[in-house]
């Protein structure tokens, strides 16, 4: 069994964020983490997840993603981003990395289970300080799938995400 431990942060959000990951599996230990000039929180929950699952070089291995972002959790273990997919993820925020995610997602076994934030977990805590530490590391590379915009709804006017194909 693969253990994944995620982790995403921005200042601000939108506003400059990262990505933590932890993987262990038996012996072997590796983090990663990146961090983005302009992102939003949930984009980096859900790519510390992609980047985690990116790592597993061996196919259909079995998989448990930690998580404390319950967008990313719930969208999995509530069916929910399978729906988006059907209708082709319109009206959906992030689409370019849900596609990322489900064709990582395919390719194991992979089971979500949501843990509370800020609660003393080591791995999740490590998680925290390594999307943290990316964020704040200078000259940041833009998150190529997020572009900021201001769009009006008829029932209100909301900052909202128009992302690149």
């Amino acid at each position: 069994m693969i253990q994944i431990f995620t982790d995403g942060a921005s200042r601000g959000n939108p506003g400059p964020g990262g990505y933590g990951v932890v993987l262990k599996s038996g012996s072997h230990y590796k983090e990663l983490s990146e961090g983005f000039s302009l992102t939003t929180n949930n984009r980096m929950e859900l790519l510390a997840v992609i980047k985690g699952l990116e790592a597993v070089k061996r196919k259909n291995a079995e998989i448990c993603v930690y998580s404390d972002s319950s967008y990313v959790c719930d969208a999995v273990n509530k069916g929910w981003v399978f729906g988006w997919e059907k209708k082709g993820f319109v009206k959906k925020m992030n689409p370019d990395l849900w596609r990322e995610f489900l064709v990582l997602y395919r390719m194991h076994k992979v089971r979500f289970v949501w843990i509370k934030g800020h609660a003393g977990h080591p791995e999740n805590e490590r998680c925290d300080r390594l999307a943290v530490e990316a964020a704040l590391r200078p000259d940041l590379p833009p998150d190529e799938g997020y572009q900021p915009t201001l769009a009006c709804s008829p029932d209100s006017s909301a900052r909202v995400q128009t992302l690149l194909p």
